[in-house]
């Protein structure tokens, strides 16, 4: 429902251009990226936020389902709902805690929808699920997605998917050949790039399932691969090892290598990418921009990562993408799987992102598997459409999800279960 007297076609003009720009610093970063709202806000009626609310909805299951990233019922999933007084509702399904709701209410509710920037000054920043419904209620009023919004212009999104197996101990009792038959199923899907752990205690045979991965995917296809800092079973590499993995994924083709060192190590992926030819990536651990700007510092990573719920949401992330383009660098953002993967596609498509990934997935299920539990709060319409290893950005206007309304009343429960994101680090 669009509300607003809005000239769509100044709007967009506006933003497009501020997305567009390419700064040479932080604080030229922030003027450019904030410009374009104000614009938007300038030529829109006030929009008050009326209420912010979430709750839990579950759909009875169909017939077989992935498991749920939150660890509860398939067909059980939080929606945080922001409404205008004007009647606008915008939806997240990232998830929202109820102690979130709390601190947000007295903060959001009464004021301006479009003042992101004072809003993540006064808490917006630690409650990523509620911007991103703020973000679906602006992209509604404007009538266009967010990504469009935020300055981008492609009809699509390059995409990889991640899969980890569970309970085989950092994948030491699985083979590469069962990693890379993974592979062919998400090669015949339609997929062209997959992202492997290498949490084994020998990362030559890391290498061997990248090598395996490469083999049936063909030559158009990528594989990457993710230390994921400390959080490997086996602990932290030392720089020796992660140097010696780094020249043994090089060899096997691996495209990158991610956070192959201690988060807080600035220097030691910038020494890796001096010293090895793989591509180092990483940054889905941090929040706000300062750790950003200290990678942009010491050349850290070729590509960075922000992750939606921890960085503090579209906006921010959104400027990471400003300030690696200013620095020569990629952006590929931090990933999830079902509906709450809507926010994502659209910063990524936004920035214009060499990938955005879906992640973490259980093998055989594919990406298409882990939104069909949920299908009927949307008219039944799967949101994401793949094809040639690319995602469409979806014609709706705001996250670019068709909600149903009426599905979502009839399916919500009591409770929430404790489902929602983990509470980021403070600011």
């Amino acid at each position: 429902m669009i509300i607003d007297k809005t000239d769509r076609r100044r709007v967009m003009a506006a933003l497009s251009a501020g997305g567009a720009l390419l700064v040479g610093g932080a604080a030229e970063a922030k003027t450019a990226m904030t410009e374009p709202l104000r614009k938007l806000k300038g030529e829109a009626q006030k929009i008050v936020v009326k209420s912010v609310t979430t709750f839990d909805v579950l759909v009875p299951p169909t017939g077989a389902a992935p498991p749920t990233r939150t660890g509860g019922p398939p067909g059980r999933t939080n929606v945080t709902c922001v409404e205008t007084a004007n009647g606008v509702k915008g939806y997240s399904f990232l998830g929202s805690t109820a102690q979130q709701i709390s601190a947000a209410q007295p903060v959001l509710v009464g004021q301006d929808l479009f003042e992101i920037e004072n809003h993540l000054k006064n808490g917006l920043i630690r409650w990523g699920g509620i911007e991103e419904a703020m973000w679906d209620a602006i992209g509604k009023i404007a009538g266009t997605s967010v990504a469009h919004l935020l300055g981008g212009s492609a009809p699509d999104q390059p995409v990889y998917v991640t899969y980890v197996w569970p309970g085989t101990n950092g994948q030491e009792t699985i083979t590469p050949k069962q990693q890379a038959e993974q592979a062919k199923l998400l090669r015949a899907a339609g997929f062209r790039a997959m992202k492997i752990q290498v949490f084994r205690r020998n990362s030559q045979v890391d290498a061997d399932a990248c090598a395996e991965i490469l083999s049936v995917g063909g030559p158009d296809f990528r594989v990457m691969v993710d230390r994921t800092a400390d959080r490997s079973p086996n602990g932290l590499w030392s720089y020796d090892q992660a140097l010696a993995a780094a020249h043994a994924l090089e060899k096997a083709g691996c495209y990158w290598l991610e956070e192959p060192l201690a988060r807080d190590d600035y220097e030691g992926p910038a020494r890796l990418r001096r010293e090895s030819g793989i591509i180092i990536a990483g940054g889905e651990g941090y929040h706000g921009l300062e750790p950003y700007k200290q990678c942009l510092i010491h050349g850290t990573y070729e590509i960075l990562q922000p992750e939606l719920r921890l960085i503090a949401g579209i906006w921010t992330a959104r400027k990471v993408g400003v300030l690696a383009e200013a620095w020569g660098l990629k952006t590929a953002p931090h990933g999830i799987s079902g509906l709450a993967w809507a926010g994502r596609l659209q910063v990524a498509a936004a920035m214009g992102s060499v990938y955005q990934e879906i992640a973490v997935l259980n093998p055989p299920w594919l990406p298409e598997d882990y939104c069909r539990p949920y299908l009927p709060l949307l008219y039944g319409e799967q949101p994401f459409k793949f094809e040639g290893g690319r995602c469409r950005v979806p014609p709706y206007p705001g996250l670019g999800l068709n909600v149903d309304e009426k599905a979502l009343a009839h399916y919500r429960v009591e409770g929430l279960q404790g489902i929602g994101p983990p509470a980021p680090p403070p600011p």
